[in-house]
């Protein structure tokens, strides 16, 4: 009688829809990072492609949206993810087509980074995009985490004080989002509030500022490791605070790989 033959491990998976980042900093490779960090199988379903470096991004070219209807079908019959995280769309056309396929498939847990723009202020996502992810893609995800700036395009209002945060929260909700995390990383103070609205209650995540300057990628970093955690079952409260503690261990241990601003480190430990 041979070897016995070991059973295969079956981790879940979660799936970044985005765009590449050819730095590494940011996009489906920060989140392949984080999705291996927490022990979960990363799979991707590229949108667009970025000629990037730590210093900027100086293009940026989209990939055919039936192909990216294609990487979907592909991802979504074999693997049938836990959890997806969705980062930059590039355009209304790439946002309709995740639309339609996730209103399809219904995967158990849908994380929207809605990334507007690159670090450096490159534009990834047009302005009929963001109208289409007001309109198509809000009302699937379960999570939608908008910094500032972010949340003030998709809310359409002003976001000033802690009260026109939880404003735009709440239009984020109207318009479909089950929950709302507004980050905190773009507000001035000593402290950094997370505010999280689950559609009836408002949730403070706070934590003193860390200065760091390996801070590109860390929206990416940390919806990707809300998505993770939701893939491995946790609640969703519970899924956002192990985020933010990966998030600020990641920085507390950031790398500066290239001549511009660094970026967490993502594999600093297993959760």
């Amino acid at each position: 009688m041979g070897p016995a033959r070991r059973t295969a491990e079956r981790p879940p998976t979660a799936v970044s829809i985005a765009t590449s980042d050819s730095g590494g900093g940011a996009g489906i490779q920060a989140d392949l990072l984080t999705f291996a960090a927490h022990g979960v199988h990363g799979a991707t379903v590229l949108v667009a492609a970025t000629a990037q470096d730590s210093l900027g991004v100086s293009a940026v070219v989209p990939l055919p949206a039936p192909f990216v209807r294609r990487q979907i079908a592909a991802v979504f019959g074999d693997f049938r993810p836990r959890a997806v995280k969705i980062g930059a769309l590039f355009d209304a056309e790439r946002v309709r087509v995740v639309a339609t396929e996730l209103r399809r498939r219904r995967p158990p847990a849908v994380v929207l980074d809605p990334v507007l723009a690159a670090t450096s202020g490159r534009r990834l996502l047009s302005a009929a995009g963001v109208r289409a992810m007001r309109e198509r893609l809000l009302s699937l995800c379960d999570l939608v985490t908008p910094n500032l700036a972010e949340a003030q395009a998709l809310a359409r209002i002003r976001v000033r004080g802690a009260s026109d945060r939880r404003l735009a929260a709440g239009i984020l909700a109207d318009l479909g989002a089950r929950a709302v995390l507004i980050t905190g990383g773009h507000v001035p103070g000593r402290e950094v509030e997370d505010l999280l609205f689950d559609g009836r209650f408002f949730t403070s995540f706070r934590a003193p500022r860390m200065t760091s300057a390996a801070t590109h990628g860390t929206g990416c970093t940390l919806s990707a490791a809300i998505a993770a955690n939701l893939a491995l079952g946790r609640s969703l409260e519970d899924a956002i605070a192990r985020a933010i503690a990966f998030v600020r261990e990641g920085l507390e241990r950031g790398i500066r790989p290239g001549r511009g601003p660094g970026i967490p480190r993502r594999l600093a430990r297993r959760p």
